[in-house]
């Protein structure tokens, strides 16, 4: 149903996206017309690549490293350096401390691994 306003565009960025199950949703994101502006490795490489950008993804996909004893400096970097950006973190640990802690940096979402293009879709989507 149209509302008579224009779409708006959705571009996203993956960082971090070292999985598979990542690469799945990626593809059927692109595939259902989503623009991908970069994929990463690691979330010092997607800072990089953000700074780059002359404009920033509406959402990042963020698959959450939690053996990187950094992890949560460097969110809270990217959160403060890029604060418009949605930010939507993957990972497989079912923790409430970590779901309150990645919340109270901004994420809007916590999606956990096991979770389909439909939920992603739902969150992206749904801003």
């Amino acid at each position: 149903m149209e509302t008579g306003t224009a779409q708006q565009k959705i571009t996203l960025a993956f960082i971090n996206d070292k999985s598979p199950i990542l690469n799945g949703i990626c593809q059927d994101l692109v595939a259902s017309g989503t623009e991908v502006l970069f994929r990463s490795e690691s979330i010092e490489d997607g800072l990089s690549q953000l700074f780059s950008l002359n404009e920033l993804p509406y959402v990042c996909i963020i698959d959450l490293d939690f053996y990187d004893k950094n992890v949560l400096t460097q969110l809270q970097e990217l959160r403060t350096k890029y604060p418009t950006i949605k930010l939507i973190a993957h990972s497989d640990i079912d923790d409430e401390k970590v779901g309150k802690a990645i919340l109270n940096i901004g994420f809007s979402s916590y999606l956990l691994v096991g979770s389909d293009t439909m939920n992603f879709k739902k969150l992206i989507f749904n801003a």
